[in-house]
């Protein structure tokens, strides 16, 4: 969800093609994966404070097994810069290149953190066995990524659910329209190398057929594997953020710590560096759409 829109990190697809997507018009997180440029996405990440180096870190998976002491050394090196998404996965050993065999478009070039990577792996091999293929869309987004895709909406560049944003909508009003499908930066769980969205964006697909077998695999297994579906239906359990998204799943093991961590470390004052930023304040986008989750993936 949410979700839904550096030289070795990038959506490597040209503004006109649709991935894994029947009716772009359904769900515009479809067009989360054009990019205008793409020689420009294979520059490294350049528009950030710092310039990430190769970080050193144990390769600890955090799940609440852990003793304190363990789960500490990990949490350590989780700061706002990471949980905001201002880092360059290229560069950092917790990430790791998807493989090509793994993705819908096996000219993308993204990461995942290793641990998630780790399970998504096996979780796709044991799919298999049962005659379901999971593929990967996006993983990890960082934040000028992230950027381009809410910046292209907002200045009306790009469509949101089929049509582009009205200039006489305004502010808290423009902002909440995209917020139905698309994060914005600083916010998306993309940021954090545990979420993937699976084999296609357009909500249709999971309601029937192939799309409704794959769903109700994951449903059944993904579990198993430490993936839960943050975006789940919306209602009692889940009355506000996103809409729902069947193909969207995190690692739950790392990001359940995250969730945590952001809801300590950030406010709604410290979301900018982007057009719109100002709203989020109004909106209370940290309380709304990021902690406003599925239950079970909290």
């Amino acid at each position: 969800m949410r979700k839904i829109d550096c030289f070795l990190f990038a959506f490597v697809l040209i503004p006109t093609l649709f991935v894994g997507c029947e009716n772009p018009k359904n769900n515009e997180k479809v067009e989360d994966f054009f990019v205008e440029d793409t020689s420009e996405q294979f520059k490294k990440v350049d528009t950030l404070s710092e310039k990430s180096e190769k970080t050193s870190t144990l390769e600890i998976p955090i799940d609440p097994n852990l003793s304190p002491k363990d789960r500490a050394k990990v949490l350590d090196i989780i700061n706002k810069k990471y949980l905001m998404g201002q880092f360059d996965p290229s560069t950092d050993s917790r990430f790791s290149f998807i493989d090509k065999r793994y993705l819908v478009n096996p000219a993308q070039a993204i990461y995942m953190r290793n641990e998630a990577l780790e399970k998504f792996i096996a979780m796709q091999a044991a799919a298999q066995k049962d005659g379901i293929s999971l593929k990967i869309m996006s993983a990890t987004r960082p934040f000028d990524i992230q950027k381009a895709i809410w910046e292209r909406k907002w200045q009306g560049k790009q469509q949101v659910n089929g049509y582009f944003i009205p200039d006489s909508l305004k502010g808290k009003d423009r902002a909440l329209r995209i917020l139905e499908w698309n994060s914005m930066p600083s916010t998306s769980r993309h940021h954090w190398g545990t979420d993937i969205d699976l084999n296609n964006v357009n909500p249709a697909y999971w309601t029937k057929d192939l799309g409704k077998k794959q769903y109700e695999w994951l449903t059944t297994h993904a579990h198993e594997y430490g993936f839960c579906q943050p975006y789940s239906e919306m209602g009692k359990n889940r009355p506000v953020g996103y809409q729902e998204e069947k193909w969207h799943w995190s690692y739950l093991p790392l990001s359940r710590e995250f969730v945590k961590k952001y809801k300590e470390q950030i406010k709604n004052s410290d979301i900018g560096g982007f057009l719109g930023a100002e709203t989020a304040l109004e909106i209370g986008v940290v309380e709304i759409f990021v902690l406003g989750i599925n239950p079970d993936c909290k």
